[in-house]
């Protein structure tokens, strides 16, 4: 007989969710986890991030106070308080991740597990652990560049912890990570360089919201640096960084950040060892079930490369654990997932862009809003918001929502239900304002 009836390796959400679920269901359960439970999102992705955007939304509310009858005679900011207040919580939060998992009597292996067997896994211990199941969770992580002096360098990983608030930060990369970075570290007061190796930043989002984006961080003072390559990194002896470039000047900086993207964290888990087939990116190949080439390995979450987003890592590990230990199968639905940039201002989005619109459906329609929001008519500030639609033009089904401007995914979670419901404009004209809010602007487009 096996020792568990599953074992899990890696703790982050869908692996605790799907060891959860499954242990509530009866099942025995392991799960191992080599750095802290709680995974990227919890310990240094998404958690800590969204603290560090809340922290740097006071930048500009500080600024605008004094229109609203606010005296703030001295704005200082510290970030050592701030980091250590975030790495706090952190903590208290994998404190809770692990009580979830013992309350429901899951034993946890705080170390290295790798597989043996279709059935067996060995831990850094050098214990083996058999299992009926063996479901892996272990994420992704960030892709860094083969470069002469990248030891200098930083990932997301790192920038949570760092000592002091750089002076003049480089990041490179176009996507979420390096855009949200990018503005927590200008409103704490860094000047920041964004380079990327094309001209495109935010791809898969809709064109005008992004090109929206870059507006307003241009005028904020944020640099770009397009198809522009970072070919070596040299420290000086004052600790400042020489960045050797191609496409664009040398550049000095006093920190270095790379946002390229993740990659499947599969080094050295002994996958093809044992007969787990892999994609060209090092992704983990499942079907459906989340079940991998071998019939008793099951894979969920960025480690599949599918969708890299927590909530869908969650669903998988959800509907993994009631499909093989709750007896209620189902599969996860990939059609119109919601997502969110925490730049400044923040931008979100759901369905299908204008440009994918019109590539699948042909006929297309689209109404915008574009608007001051009342904060910033009265504080002064210029910066505009942008909502738009995006309508089946033929049968007026809307099949997009997109949007930029303040608090932007809190609204757009409730309106992704009335794209996932496949209503029509006719319902959004239907519904009468709620005034006076940003949120009316989607119901009142003509």
């Amino acid at each position: 007989m096996a020792d568990f009836d599953l074992i899990v390796i890696g703790a982050g959400s869908g692996g605790v969710r799907a060891a959860r679920v499954a242990a509530a269901c009866g099942a025995r359960v392991a799960i191992a986890e080599e750095h802290k439970v709680g995974g990227t999102c919890v310990i240094r992705g998404c958690v800590p991030k969204k603290l560090l955007v809340y922290g740097a939304h006071f930048a500009e509310d500080l600024d605008d106070a004094a229109m609203f009858g606010w005296d703030v005679p001295q704005k200082r900011f510290d970030w050592a308080v701030l980091r250590d207040n975030v790495l706090a919580e952190v903590g208290r939060l994998e404190d809770a991740y692990t009580e979830t998992l013992t309350n429901h009597k899951v034993t946890i292996f705080h170390e290295r597990a790798t597989i043996t067997g279709q059935t067996s896994v060995k831990l850094a211990s050098g214990k083996e652990v058999s299992a009926g199941k063996i479901l892996i969770a272990t994420g992704a992580w960030p892709v860094m560049p083969d470069i002469e002096g990248i030891e200098h360098a930083i990932t997301s990983n790192e920038v949570f912890h760092l000592d002091k608030l750089p002076r003049r930060i480089v990041i490179a990369g176009g996507g979420y990570i390096a855009n949200e970075f990018a503005g927590i570290f200008h409103q704490f007061g860094s000047q920041v360089m964004l380079v990327n190796r094309t001209d495109v930043i935010l791809r898969g989002y809709d064109q005008q919201i992004v090109d929206r984006l870059l507006q307003i961080s241009l005028r904020k003072g944020i640099d770009f640096r397009f198809n522009a390559l970072i070919e070596r990194i040299e420290k000086k002896e004052d600790g400042t960084l020489h960045l050797s470039m191609s496409g664009c000047d040398d550049i000095e900086a006093d920190q270095m950040l790379f946002a390229l993207g993740r990659k499947p964290n599969i080094n050295g888990l002994g996958l093809e060892e044992v007969g787990v087939k892999l994609g060209e990116k090092g992704e983990i190949k499942v079907g459906e079930d989340n079940r991998t080439s071998v019939e008793s390995i099951f894979a969920v979450g960025d480690v599949t490369d599918r969708v890299q987003l927590t909530p869908v890592a969650i669903r998988e590990g959800q509907a993994f654990a009631d499909t093989f230990f709750g007896n209620k199968p189902h599969r996860v639905d990939y059609d119109c997932i919601p997502s969110a940039v925490f730049s400044h201002p923040p931008l979100a989005g759901v369905g299908m862009t204008e440009g994918q619109a019109r590539h699948r459906l042909g006929s297309v329609k689209t109404f915008t809003s574009d608007f001051r929001p009342m904060k910033n008519v009265l504080a002064g500030r210029n910066e505009r918001s942008l909502y738009k639609l995006v309508l089946d033009g033929e049968s007026d089904e809307i099949v997009g929502i997109h949007m930029i401007g303040p608090d932007t995914p809190e609204l757009l979670q409730v309106a992704a239900i009335a794209v996932k419901a496949k209503l029509k404009k006719a319902d959004f004209d239907a519904t009468v304002a709620l005034h006076p809010s940003m949120a009316e602007e989607l119901v009142l487009m003509k």
